[in-house]
Order: C-alpha cells, then structure tokens, then sequence
C-alpha cells in the first residue's frame, strides 16, 4: 500500500451544458488539441478534427479504446452526450430484443441503460487516465422542479437526458466530472416606463456559471468566479499544468498503461470506415480448440473421468519443449478459485474487457503478474460478482 501526499496532476473531466446554438461546440473547439466524436452532426461548419460518428454503442466504445490506447489528441470531446445515449438506449434494447426502454416494465430499463452508461464513463477514466483531457457537451432543458420541503415549484434548468433517466443518467455525469458548467445568456429586465409598472429583457451576453444555484447545476474545484465569460480564455489556466504522460500506476508503479493489443475489436458491420486490424504475428488458431491450459495444473484425482483421461492425453503427449508444466500456466491459487467457482477462462478475460483492464482476446498468461495476484486472486469476489452480474446474467 503506498500512501502519497500533494495534489495530483492530471487530465480534467469537464462537462458544458446550455441551450441549443449557445456556442458549447465552438467553445469546445478551444481547449488543447481536440479530438470531436461527434453524435449529432453539429460540427460540419467547423475546421476540427473528429473520428467517423458512431452508429451504434458498441463503436462508440471501441473509439474510446481507439483514443486511450492511440493517444491522439489532448482533449477527447464527445460532442452532444444527450445523443450518445440514445445509443446506449438502443443497444440495452437490443441485446434484452425489446422495442423501447419501456418495455422492461417497471423502470427495469433505466436501471439496465444506466448499468450499460458506467461502461462509458470506465472507458473515459481509461482516457484520462492516459493523460487526455474529456470534454463532454449536453443540451440543457427547462423542468418543473418540485422542493420536497417547500411549497410550490419553480423552473430548473437540467442536462436534457430525458425525463425518467435524469434522475439515474445526469448524476453520474455531474459526480464524475471535475467541472460542470451551464452556459446560458445574461438577460437583464429593465423598467419599459417611468413607474416601473412594465418591463422588458435585455443584454443577451452568453456567460457560464460555475457553482451550483436553485435554478441550475454547475461545480468546480478550481476556485473559478461564480460567474465567468464563456471564453476559453477564462479556464485556459486549469489546463496549463496537464501533464503529457499517464500517472504512476497503483499496481505496478509504472508510469505507462497496462500493455494492450495494438487494435481495437470493432464490428465492421457497424463500422465500415475503420482501419483494418494491423497484421500479428499470433500463429493460426488449429482447427480443434485445445483444452483450458488450467486443467493440467489440477491433480487428476479432482477431475471427472472424462476431464481425468483428457487430460492425461495432454500429459502424455510429446511436448514441444522442455518447459516445466506451470511455466506458461496460471498460478495455481487463480487456478483453485476458477475451479471452485466454474469459471472459465473465457468469462475472466470477458469480465476484465469489460472493466477496460485488458482486450478481451489477450491471454491471462499476458497479464501483468501483479495484476494477476492483486486483482483476479486478491479481489476474487469482486471479479466473480463482475462474471455473474454482467457475463453470465447481464438482464
């Protein structure tokens, strides 16, 4: 366990969120070498670089993956949040074959869309993570808000998530971000006449508020003004002291990511546009899947016949060379919980992808042997109950 002192430099996670045509595009545009994954089609007017609009959940994740593992761009901006989760919606309804959230019954469906909207958030804690800056756009909408200990009610401005899925959506957003800010107009009602009876609005200067009000949501931990221009200029000091490389990992004490696989999976029935995979040199698969290399590290006595003869085949057979039978294998303690537990190999390296640790086709044997013995032995629980919950049973 290691314990640090001081603050800690790293990317910031900052959300803008207003009215339509107020500007949050072109003030994303601003921060340092941006990078749009542009779901609505709002930047076509402008000379920014973005990756190819996602047509479905799944791309849009494998483009995160594209950009933490790539690293290319200083501020990754998903440009409106509000769209991406129709995404999300979708793919929840597809995977359970139902026709709309609602069918779920019993708000079922928002409690899955928000289970399947903390993917996207992992994901975008892998891209910070690799020192990238994430800037996340929303639409803001006027609600009816009800105080549960006053009377009446009162207008509010919100993320525009929809109606039932602000309640479980719109705070993980703001609890995840380091800043939130609403960007509004500044409107001023004047008097029309000399008594004051009759008014009317003026001004119209776009501005952003930067702390939380009755009538709006908005933080920040940087000691911003309430009230700010809504210029770049006016926050391009937070993002001065952004460092260029990932932190120190927690496990390994390294200041890279852990090793990934130099592509991304990616559908190409959803994505035609991506690039190909770059070639491997991972040998051709045989045309009969062989056993789990975990049963030869299993006393014989253990297994069911069948499972006993197999693997005596594989112990019998010639071995290509005279490397000691656990060398290439999983430890034995990974191996008795797996064993235990009826867990494959498989469900590991699927629960692990899901998590964004490690690609779900890179072998456990590849794994960094500290986060093989601090996670899949030291946290067992936690990534059996991740097989169980989203693996095994995902509805």
């Amino acid at each position: 366990m290691n314990i640090t002192r001081g603050k800690i430099i790293s990317a910031k996670k900052v959300v803008i969120y207003g009215p339509e045509g107020i500007g949050k595009s072109t003030l994303a545009a601003q921060f340092p070498d941006p990078l749009f994954i542009d779901t609505e089609g709002s930047t076509k007017e402008m000379d920014v670089a973005r990756l190819d609009k996602p047509e479905s959940w799944e791309f849009l994740l494998a483009e995160l993956e594209f950009v933490r593992t790539q690293r290319p761009c200083g501020t990754l901006i998903i440009d409106t949040i509000d769209w991406a989760e129709q995404l999300c919606i979708k793919n929840v309804c597809d995977k359970a074959g139902k026709k709309g959230i609602e069918d779920f019954g019993y708000g079922k469906g928002y409690v899955y869309e928000k289970e399947a909207f903390q993917r996207l958030l992992t994901a975008l804690d892998g891209v910070i993570y690799a020192g990238i800056n994430v800037v996340l756009t929303a639409h803001a909408a006027l609600r009816k808000f009800e105080q549960p200990d006053e009377m009446g009610s009162y207008d509010r401005w919100e993320m525009k998530l929809g109606a039932k899925t602000t309640n479980l959506i719109s705070p993980l957003i703001k609890e995840w971000a380091d800043i939130v800010l609403f960007a509004n107009y500044k409107i001023l009602s004047v008097a029309a006449d000399d008594k004051g009876k009759k008014h009317k609005a003026q001004g119209g200067k776009r501005i952003m508020y930067t702390s939380h009000h009755p009538c709006w949501d908005a933080k920040n931990r940087y000691g911003l003004p309430e009230e700010i221009p809504m210029e770049y200029s006016a926050i391009a000091h937070i993002f001065a002291a952004v460092p260029t490389t990932a932190p120190a990992d927690m496990t390994t004490g390294s200041t890279t990511p852990p090793p990934v696989s130099a592509t991304v999976p990616v559908n190409t029935a959803t994505a035609p546009n991506m690039p190909p995979p770059a070639p491997t040199n991972t040998p051709p698969a045989p045309s009969q899947a062989p056993e789990p290399s975990y049963i030869q590290n299993i006393p014989p006595d253990e297994l069911p016949v069948q499972q006993t003869q197999q693997a005596a085949t594989v112990q019998t057979a010639p071995a290509p060379s005279p490397t000691p039978p656990r060398a290439s294998g999983l430890p034995k303690a990974l191996v008795d919980l797996m064993t235990a537990n009826h867990v494959t190999e498989e469900e590991i390296r699927q629960a692990i992808a899901i998590r964004r640790y490690y690609p779900e086709d890179m072998p456990i044997t590849a794994y960094d042997p500290a986060f093989i013995d601090g996670v899949l032995i030291g946290a067992w629980n936690q990534v059996l109950e991740v097989i169980e919950k989203q693996v095994r049973y995902p509805f």
